[in-house]
């Protein structure tokens, strides 16, 4: 999956140890809104319905 520089800037923001589990979880709904790759809009959007802000 790929990641606009955007998206991977605001994604390093996200503690190191959680991380790579977060990344998962956003390219799979990535994956199945049938996206490509994970812009900064849909970083955004993934992390509000994990109740982040």
């Amino acid at each position: 999956m790929d990641w606009q520089p955007e998206a991977e800037q605001q994604l390093k923001e996200v503690p190191f140890f959680v991380r790579p589990i977060v990344r998962k979880r956003i390219e799979k709904l990535a994956e199945e809104a049938g996206l490509s790759s994970v812009d900064t809009a849909f970083y955004q959007q993934s992390k509000a319905k994990f109740g982040q802000k």
